[in-house]
């Protein structure tokens, strides 16, 4: 826990029990060992009836937070802002040292003779973190688009997933977006761009396999299922009129699906297209390079004491 005080700060009736509930939320998440986004923290009090859904009760509840957290009321890292971290280089006091990281970070890839191959997209730089844990446990590329994705990502994209075919025979991406009209619409753009940027498009030769987009959430199965807090349509976006003829006046945000939910579906989509078998002959194998590493770095802790 790291509740640091830095200020004091008299809060009262309402405040107080947000600070609360705030805190019991935290500590559900905390205890599967995962963190919230300020964002996905409101939609935790919208979803449960607390506070309605409105962009001034975010803003209240972020100055709740704020106030809370400087007062030493709410753990300093169980929120996180995800779309900025701080980048520096590695350091190491022995050799001894970076072979024990070489041994945490050694890794094989495990998708080595599947007949598919994936990727994960998520629309947004905030989720990552909760698509990251189980990506990295499946060994799974795994990628932030921050809306429609670049063209210059989308064309190294393409060309990576061309590389994929000389050694598979399906390449899939699962897409995770809002469903809105922009976010319905990424999809499509998804596999579109991916398919003409790496030549598989109408040009593809006749024994060519196109690239799959899957668009596992958000889902209308899903939002009837969990039963998010919706948002108004955005008329202002060009795409609004086909979304509200086919889904109505109301969107609604990935952010506000649980995390565990997100995961859950991260590893049930790439497990589906996996060949266990063949998985887990590269993960012995990585274990054993892994032995050979550590016992390397005990023979250089005795020999140098």
């Amino acid at each position: 826990m790291s509740k640091i005080k830095y200020l004091d700060i008299n809060f009262r009736g309402r405040s107080l029990q947000i600070i609360e509930k705030a805190n019991e939320i935290i500590a559900e998440y905390q205890a599967d060992g995962l963190e919230l986004t300020l964002r996905q923290l409101y939609y935790q009090f919208v979803s449960r009836d607390l506070i309605p859904n409105k962009d001034s009760e975010y803003k209240k509840l972020g100055s709740i937070i704020n106030d809370a957290r400087l007062a030493g009321l709410i753990d300093w890292l169980a929120i996180v802002d995800r779309t900025r971290n701080l980048q520096k280089n590695s350091h190491w006091e022995t050799a001894s040292d970076i072979l024990d990281s070489a041994e945490a970070s050694f890794a094989v890839d495990k998708w080595q003779g599947q007949e598919t191959r994936c990727e994960v997209w998520i629309e947004k730089d905030a989720l990552v973190g909760v698509i990251e844990r189980p990506c990295r446990e499946l060994d799974v590329p795994f990628f932030s688009c921050r809306g429609y994705t670049s063209q210059s990502e989308m064309w190294v994209a393409a060309t990576r997933m061309q590389k994929y075919f000389k050694d598979c025979e399906r390449v899939v991406v699962f897409h995770f977006g809002d469903h809105d009209p922009s976010g319905i619409d990424m999809t499509r753009d998804i596999e579109q761009r991916l398919n003409m940027l790496s030549g598989r498009g109408l040009s593809m030769k006749q024994d060519d396999v196109q690239i799959e987009v899957i668009r596992v959430a958000l889902t209308r199965a899903q939002i009837q299922k969990y039963n998010p807090p919706p948002n108004p349509a955005k008329i202002t976006d060009s795409r609004s009129r086909n979304y509200i003829r086919e889904h109505g006046h109301e969107s609604w945000e990935l952010d506000a699906l649980e995390p565990r939910v997100l995961a859950e579906l991260v590893k049930k989509n790439v497990k589906s297209v996996l060949d266990m078998e063949k998985w887990l002959h590269w993960e012995a194998k990585e274990d054993k390079e892994k032995e050979f590493i550590h016992a390397v770095a005990a023979k250089h802790r005795r020999e140098h004491k």
